[in-house]
């Protein structure tokens, strides 16, 4: 049974019946950035073909060997790809594994992140994850129940306790532009201290060419913190923090509550959608998200 301290494989699965209530993505004739999206994902990167080049076509898609062999310069054709990516970003930054209601920031993050890996099955997605490591390789992109439970594994794994090599968000992202193509999904599970810590110029670059989702796991303790004394335990140390005290109340504030109050103000700016996910919420409550048209970016 599921105890809200550590994400099961069990619980993640069963939320396939959740995510998937919701209805397929509209297929259309539009491209991605219009109101639907289209079955033909753009270029895909399986090799189809190669014909002689003729002007306009891009150089950097010459077939040198063929060229080279027939004295005529060829350039290689490449099959349209029908499934789009879907790829999850998992913060596993030490501020996740913490909780006050229901379960931990880390579980609810791990559930998100199912969710988004069913609603992305149902909608025939190829799916993959990544964080921020310097030892471990990103899952890679795969369809079906098959691509889905490595996802879901890599999710239990990561959530289970702080892994010693966390690079940071930022890191993960970086890693990200080697899965990510042109039109694909992003979805970063994140607590908003991991957001502050990203440079701002990162999210117009994504949102320009992906459809860019930001979930920010958040606790009511932090959020709205009671005016007393709240006792902590640091190692070996029990320490009293006073938040009846101005001063410390808004040392507080400057911790937990600017920076989500900060992402919530810039993220949308700047292209990505985003939704603060408390803890104590449903886990599928951010998938309206989906639906919506993607912010401009400003």
């Amino acid at each position: 049974m599921a105890d809200g301290l550590k994400p099961t494989l069990t619980e993640l699965t069963a939320l396939r019946r959740v995510a998937q209530r919701r209805a397929p993505a509209r297929k259309g004739s539009h491209n991605l950035t219009g109101p639907s999206a289209s079955s033909l994902r753009g270029r895909g990167m399986e090799y189809a073909e190669s014909r002689e080049y003729v002007a306009g076509d891009d150089v950097r898609h010459i077939d040198w060997r063929l060229t080279a062999r027939s004295g005529r310069t060829h350039t290689k054709l490449f099959q349209a790809e029908r499934e789009r990516l879907t790829l999850l970003v998992a913060d596993t930054s030490p501020a996740l594994y913490f909780g006050t209601r229901v379960r931990f920031k880390s579980v609810q993050a791990a559930r998100a992140g199912a969710v988004a890996v069913w609603s992305a099955i149902r909608d025939g997605d190829r799916i993959a994850i990544i964080r921020g490591s310097t030892e471990e390789a990103p899952v890679p992109p795969a369809s079906g129940p098959r691509g889905a439970l490595r996802v879901l594994d890599a999710l239990v794994r990561w959530y289970a306790q702080p892994p010693r090599d966390d690079a940071g968000l930022a890191a993960a992202l970086d890693n990200a532009g080697r899965l990510l193509r042109p039109g694909s999904r992003l979805i970063v599970l994140a607590d908003p201290s991991s957001i502050a810590a990203v440079p701002e110029t990162r999210w117009p670059a994504l949102a320009a060419h992906h459809e860019v989702m930001v979930l920010l796991l958040t606790d009511a303790l932090e959020r709205e913190p009671p005016e007393d004394v709240l006792p902590f335990v640091i190692g070996d140390r029990r320490v009293e923090l006073d938040l009846s005290v101005a001063a410390q109340r808004q040392r507080w504030r400057d911790e937990f509550v600017r920076p989500l109050e900060s992402a919530l103000e810039k993220l949308p700016q700047r292209g990505v959608r985003t939704y603060s996910l408390a803890n104590d919420a449903p886990s599928e409550s951010w998938l309206p998200l989906l639906g919506r048209a993607q912010p401009q970016v400003a």
